[in-house]
């Protein structure tokens, strides 16, 4: 007990007196909140107290079915490991949702309770362990937004069970619970009918405020797109194509960028008349209700309009496109510009000539052997990603859960089933129990499946149906008009005569706007991130029937589960590392309302897939430079593959040293050729300094290549007025030693013999001779500038917020080589005697490598622990005592001797050769022997306690 109280008392004094006090960091109190820049939520901090709680007790005005699915997977596990928990909540303005109320009846383990007394608004969390206790009380009710996406602020504290606050807080919890009333059939079906009747009218309010709403404005995005429009066509371009995902708004975009244009006649082509309708009324919203429109279909002739709507199977016709002069109309719109590469497509785009002609398409890739980027001359106004739409609010939530898929005979799904094993009764039932339990936002499901094959999807959809399903299975054999009443089928309010899920392959892909499809079931290996994007595209579109989409992917043991995190989340580094990451803790990684869960099998799936991946295959790297090449119709710069959002291009210099190596090899109209001198250059330079973790030496290459005389000053100047860095003398001594080839050892040295790019003149440097003579070639000087404002853009990006007066930016990754150069050190240390950890005497700064190990999976007779997330537990090297050298260098107290730690999972040491840098430490007490290998244990305590989603993922 009192150890206990010992702990607490420290605690409290970091809580509320003394940040630098230590203390065990389970026990202090803190600000619970969403922050998506620090990878922080509301939902992960409940779902971690969940996890490790003996029961629960929650009171909360408000559950919705969206919040409630946040909680699902956690609530399931803890009825599994029969841990029970008592819920609250209130009719309080009728907000809650009775369908949420009658999901949470289900679970066995929690006793559930309504509030009617007066106006309970009441939001706090009670998680109890065996000797205290979790509270979190603040301003979130369980609604997805709430959890996830709103600035809330709730405060966790924890006290023993003994405590005076536990003691108020569980009378008052029991309190409310005996004023409470349970919820029995009747009260939840009279509470229903008035929820849905208080549902209907607010809706009906939003619509009618919506169509009274002001003018749309564009967004950020949207004033991107439109001012790279303007720019195309200031630069004489007449025509641009436009890769928005589904349900970003390219037809407002299209409208915004008309109004800007101010065309005479507008012509807006699409294959189905209702996308033309829908296109109209955009265009009235942003152009106002008394534009001149008219259509062109087989029920309408309007060929006189200002803005003309028109099927392109209309347009077909040799009669009518007759009706138009080829100058009819200023600005041509075609959406869904993917089908463009058909016959009846090319005859009237040779026909018309615009002044400006604009392509839209969520889908280029899906075009065969067509050139959908030659036909607008390779112009991409803007690509508009998943990530940046959902920045922008402009999708509807979704919450993706990767399932294990069925285990038959003891072995898993796998890429080669068998057929009869796809569509077995097993698997049937389980995909309906998972579908059932996830559910759908909505009164009813509106489903779309994606399968493997033609035969798996209509034997699916037969077994759905013989279970009381309705459901039809559509395929490119069927005629359009029974896909569009399918579609009719499932997008209506009644279930009796419509259909609760569409099964396919992929002509569900694109070019299907349903925006009420509320549930996406994923059957198959995902082929590519492009594919699994489209699919899951068919349920972001926003619409007033749903508040969120579920996505369910039922994952096997496929090789290519690894394009999962990177189809989710945009990660196109193909570093293992960081797609272990989103796997565990993706849930933080989407902005807004969105979650991303695994259960455990899928996420051991996805992992093993990772660790077989190889991400430097040529074939794979090969791959993604045809598909960027043929988007731009050119080579691609090293720009390019940033800005479209492909594979990493330092995944090219890590195979080939050089980008120029790659095309070299593999390009056959590449026919640039430099000395081998120059490519020397140009490795050295992709090697050390292209990815950007110092801005220092590019800056200085940047002024060689400008020809600047005498350097020193205006380097200064140049770091000051551009970044506010100010040079000190250990950086330009470090710079110095990096631009003359000093830094490299011995064995090194003479591969890189001629990077020599400065020579000193006095106390000054300049251009060296050699360097000058070769940047007289300007297609190589050229390609030098190229590859230092590729580098400027990195370190723009990822490198800026360094930490106190280093080079380093905290949960950043660094390799040993670069922290030597990094920390200024004179000279560059094998990494064999860095391991662990090196003390350089005259920088005086000491980095500690660490591959952490979990102390129950150890492979040795000790290993590095985190007893909180600012403090560590590390070892010295083997055979060292408490009084060597490198104890006195751990625990040299000294002014300007200074540790820091860099730590990396240890499975990472087969392929990742990076650390996390976690800032300074210092060490505390004195060394504790360690008898097991003849060495000592350090206390290491952290300057910076470790972020909540690095420290949970490096420990976990």
């Amino acid at each position: 007990m009192k150890q206990i109280s010992s702990d607490f008392t420290k605690a409290l004094l970091t809580s509320f007196v003394d940040t630098d006090s230590p203390s065990k960091e389970t026990l202090r109190s803190e600000l619970v909140y969403n922050d998506f820049a620090q990878n922080r939520s509301i939902i992960s901090s409940l779902e971690k107290l969940l996890k490790n709680c003996t029961s629960f007790d929650f009171v909360t005005a408000f559950i919705t079915k969206s919040g409630l699915l946040l909680l699902k997977d956690c609530l399931s596990l803890l009825e599994k490991n029969k841990i029970k928990g008592r819920i609250i909540t209130s009719d309080y303005l009728n907000f809650t949702d009775p369908s949420a109320l009658a999901e949470l009846r289900r679970f066995s383990n929690i006793k559930l309770k309504i509030y009617t007394e007066n106006n309970l608004h009441t939001k706090g969390y009670i998680f109890y362990t065996k000797q205290e206790a979790s509270i979190i009380i603040g301003s979130a009710n369980i609604t997805q937004e709430a959890l996830k996406a709103n600035e809330e602020w709730n405060t966790k504290l924890i006290c023993t069970k003994n405590s005076e606050l536990y003691k108020k807080i569980t009378d008052r919890f029991a309190l409310l619970w005996d004023r409470s009333e349970p919820i029995t059939d009747q009260w939840l079906e009279e509470y229903k009918k008035y929820y849905n009747l208080l549902q209907a009218s607010r809706k009906k309010f939003e619509t009618a405020i919506f169509q009274k709403s002001p003018k749309i404005r564009a967004n950020m995005m949207q004033k991107t797109v439109l001012a790279s429009l303007l720019q195309l066509r200031q630069h004489g371009k007449d025509k641009a194509l436009l890769i928005s995902a589904t349900g970003t708004g390219k037809t407002f975009l299209s409208a915004l960028d008309i109004k800007s244009f101010n065309p005479r006649r507008v012509l807006f082509v699409a294959h189905r008349e209702q996308i033309l309708r829908q296109a109209e009324k955009s265009y009235k919203k942003i152009l106002g209700n008394n534009i001149s429109t008219g259509f062109l279909t087989g029920k309408q002739k309007d060929i006189h309009a200002d803005f003309t709507f028109a099927s392109i199977s209309m347009l077909m016709k040799e009669h009518i496109i007759k009706l138009f002069s080829p100058i009819d109309f200023d600005y041509i719109i075609i959406d869904e510009t993917h089908r463009a590469g058909a016959d009846g497509y090319k005859h009237f785009l040779a026909y018309f000539k615009p002044a400006f002609l604009l392509g839209m398409t969520a889908t280029p890739e899906r075009t065969d052997d067509f050139d959908i980027y030659g036909l607008f001359d390779n112009n991409i106004a803007y690509e508009i990603r998943l990530q940046e739409a959902m920045r922008e609010n402009m999708l509807c939530p979704f919450h993706y859960f990767g399932i294990t898929d069925i285990q038959l005979n003891g072995k898993p799904v796998s890429d080669d089933i068998s057929f009869s094993k796809l569509t077995c009764h097993e698997r049937v039932n389980h995909i309906i129990k998972k579908a059932s339990f996830y559910g759908c936002s909505g009164t009813r499901v509106k489903g779309l499946v994606f399968c493997r094959t033609r035969e798996e999807a209509y034997a699916l959809s037969c077994s759905f149906n013989e279970k009381g399903f309705h459901t039809l299975a559509l395929s490119a054999r069927d005629s359009q008009k029974t896909r569009s009443d399918a579609v009719k089928k499932l997008a209506q309010k009644d279930r009796m005569t419509g259909i609760d899920y569409i099964f396919s392959v992929d002509i569900m892909n694109e070019g299907i706007d349903i925006p009420e499809v509320n549930q996406i079931i994923l059957l198959r290996p995902t082929q590519s991130p492009i594919i699994f994007v489209q699919q899951l595209g068919r349920g972001l579109r926003k619409c007033t029937e749903k508040d969120y989409v579920v996505i369910l992917d039922f994952i096997g043991n496929y090789t290519n589960n690894f394009m999962i995190p990177i189809a989710l989340f945009g990660d196109n580094s193909y570093n293992k590392d960081n797609l272990r990451r989103c796997i565990n803790y993706g849930k933080n990684l989407l902005h807004g309302p969105s979650t991303v869960s695994f259960d455990p099998i899928a996420r051991k799936n996805i992992y093993a897939a990772i660790d077989t991946a190889r991400f430097n295959d040529t074939t794979l790297l090969r791959k993604a430079y045809d598909d960027l090449k043929n988007k731009l119709g050119k080579i691609p710069l090293l720009s390019d593959f940033s800005a479209f959002g492909t594979i990493d291009i330092l995944k090219y210099m890590e195979k080939f040293g050089s980008y120029h190596f790659f095309l070299k090899k593999y390009e056959k109209k590449y026919t640039v050729n430099f000395s081998t001198e120059q490519e020397e250059i140009l490795l050295f330079i992709c090697k050390r300094f292209a990815h950007g973790k110092r801005i220092h030496e590019i800056e200085m290459l940047n002024l060689l290549l400008e020809n600047t005389g005498i350097l020193s000053a205006k380097f200064t100047e140049r770091l000051r007025s551009k970044y506010g860095i100010k040079l000190t003398m250990n950086e330009k001594k470090s710079v110095i030693r990096n631009l003359t080839n000093m830094f490299t050892i011995s064995n090194e040295r003479n591969k890189y013999k001629h990077c020599v790019f400065i020579k000193s003149t006095g106390n000054n440097y300049i251009i060296s001779d050699e360097f000058s003579y070769y940047l007289q070639d300007k297609i190589f000087k050229d390609k030098l500038k190229m590859l230092l404002h590729f580098a400027e853009a990195r370190f723009e990006k990822y490198y800026t917020n360094n930490y106190k007066n280093t080079c380093l930016c905290l949960y950043r990754k660094y390799t040993y080589e670069e922290v030597c150069y990094l920390l200024n050190w004179p000279q560059k240390i094998n990494p064999n005697a860095m391991a662990g950890y090196f003390y350089e005497k005259t920088t005086k700064t000491m980095p500690v490598f660490i591959n952490y190990v979990n102390s129950d999976k150890k492979r040795v007779a000790y290993a590095n622990k985190f007893t909180a997330n600012n403090c560590i537990n590390a070892y010295s090297k083997s055979n060292r005592k408490i009084d060597s050298t490198d104890a006195s260098h751990v625990y040299d107290t000294t002014e300007g001797n200074h540790l820091y730690l860099f730590v990396r999972k240890s499975y990472d040491q087969k392929e990742g050769k990076e650390f996390y840098f976690l800032g300074e430490i210092k060490a505390a007490g004195g060394p504790i022997p360690a008898p097991q290998f003849n060495g000592f244990e350090v206390n290491y305590k952290l300057e910076t306690p470790v972020r909540t989603d690095i420290f949970d993922y490096l420990t976990d």
